[in-house]
């Protein structure tokens, strides 16, 4: 019977290996072929508890060299929302704490498990180290099934269960916020990046008018009706209008480096900005209600919200460490080999067992651990609530803040524009005069560098305008 005792248990170590290195191989032959493991199936609950999408996300991808696309606002927020990083960032996190939700309700499942065991061991030998019980070692081979099941925690794992899907919810909030700060990131690269072509615009004119002008004094100044001064200050003009030139060349690819970075492109791309063609209308105007809107939409404080009641279940949860736990134990196997005292009957086909049992724990006792538990998770939760209503406050300060930008930016449309108009009349009768003789070089110095400050400020009072009703929009709804 030993000797038999002896195959069986080789018998099971190899078959254990077996199924062991099975597995391990198909791992390997996925990875090889470059597929990931295949993935547990979601239920309905999970995937409704978050909308973000579990694919990974698609690189994005370059025009073509040599090509410029041409990009509206639209566009530039697709591409956002498919390319940039942090947007798949927040939808993972959002999915993993979905799964946390189903980590903590596998509690309320039975628990099985299987044991195949083999045993070879001296005749009568006995533990003698390493604990205070003495089992004696019985040579054997066998196989059995456990099954475990939580009876009753008197609403612990529930309170876990809630608190879970809670958290799960308020990650997914993030996830939107995050989101929508990526949306108004791209309306602010946007706006800059068309603004800083304006002015590279504007500074490419001044440089071709100043130059004219310098053409025009130089001329005169060789025909001895013009002073060396009036030369000298028209170079300097036009030398004035090329480092302005410089500079917003630079600042246009500097904002062109910003928007392919938040469109999720790690090298600089050579879009054709399409410019908004939709009316300006002015701003809302009851900022009160603007405030309340924001108080009931924006992500943030739903999350914030999520997160309080997430902390007040946890808070019970823990509370609920002072009660009992009920569970259950069913076991059933056979030992078809084996010592008499494991295999009462050796000419048997097999020796079966199985039993069936409950488990109270009570405690009673622990130092005032559990006490402390919900103590902490008590003030936790009033700490969360803290800060949901700092971020009330915070919220209502930036959509105040953002109304009166955005209000500020639509008057001042007008009186840029006003502003052009004296500018341009100030340049022209400054030229009138400056050719007829009436005027000097510094005057028509002056009126030339209002007008290109007049023009730079009024190219940029739309986009500003623009860019401070989307961020009105983001502060009230996080839209």
């Amino acid at each position: 019977m030993k000797r038999t005792c002896k195959l069986i248990v080789s018998f099971l170590l190899f078959l254990a290996l077996s199924v062991f290195g099975f597995a391990q191989v198909s791992l390997n032959v996925q990875t090889a072929e470059g597929l990931p493991p295949a993935p547990m199936p979601q239920s309905s609950s999970t995937q409704s508890a978050s909308n973000p999408q579990a694919t990974a996300p698609t690189p994005a991808t370059p025009p073509s060299p040599g090509t410029a696309a041409s990009l509206t606002l639209k566009d530039a927020e697709a591409l956002a929302i498919k390319n940039n990083p942090q947007i798949s960032v927040g939808r993972l996190l959002a999915l993993a704490s979905v799964q946390v939700t189903r980590e903590v309700k596998s509690n309320l499942w039975p628990t099985a498990t299987g044991d195949l065991t083999g045993v070879d061991a001296q005749s009568g030998s006995r533990i003698t180290a390493g604990a205070l019980n003495n089992p004696i070692i019985y040579e054997r081979a066998a196989a059995g099934l456990t099954v475990t099941q939580l009876i009753t925690d008197f609403g612990r794992t529930a309170n876990l269960v809630s608190s879970a899907n809670y958290s799960a919810k308020a990650e997914n909030q993030n996830a939107i916020a995050t989101k929508e700060q990526i949306l108004l990131a791209v309306n602010r690269a946007f706006y800059n990046a068309l603004q800083t072509h304006a002015v590279v615009t504007v500074a490419q004119q001044t440089v071709d008018e100043r130059q004219t002008v310098a053409n025009q004094v130089e001329a005169l100044f060789k025909s001895k009706l013009k002073s060396e001064l009036d030369f000298s200050f028209a170079s300097v003009n036009l030398a004035q209008a090329k480092l302005l030139l410089l500079d917003a060349q630079n600042n246009e690819n500097a904002a062109f480096a910003t928007l392919s970075m938040v469109l999720g492109f790690s090298s600089l791309q050579d879009f054709q900005l399409v410019e908004e063609t939709s009316p300006l209308m002015p701003p809302p105007g009851n900022v009160d209600d603007l405030i309340s809107q924001a108080f009931s939409d924006r992500p943030e404080i739903l999350s914030l919200q999520f997160q309080y009641q997430s902390a007040r279940k946890f808070q019970n949860a823990e509370r609920d460490l002072l009660f009992p736990t009920i569970r259950a134990m069913g076991v059933v196997g056979d030992t078809p080999v084996g010592n008499v005292a494991v295999a009462p009957n050796p000419s048997a086909l097999s020796n079966t067992y199985g039993a069936v049992g409950g488990n109270i724990d009570i405690p009673l006792f622990n130092g005032f651990l559990y006490t402390a538990r919900a103590r902490e998770a008590n003030l936790k939760a009033q700490a969360t609530q803290e800060r949901l209503r700092d971020m009330r406050n915070l919220i209502s300060r930036d959509v105040r803040t953002s109304w009166l930008n955005a209000n500020t930016a639509y008057q001042r449309l007008s009186v840029t524009q006003q502003l052009l108009q004296q500018a341009k009349l100030a340049l022209s009768l400054a030229q009138s005069r400056y050719n007829l003789g009436l005027g000097s070089i510094v005057e028509l110095s002056q009126a030339q560098l209002q007008e290109t400050q007049a023009e730079i400020t009024y190219a940029q009072a739309g986009y500003d305008y623009r860019l401070s009703l989307a961020a009105l929009t983001y502060e009230t709804t996080g839209i």
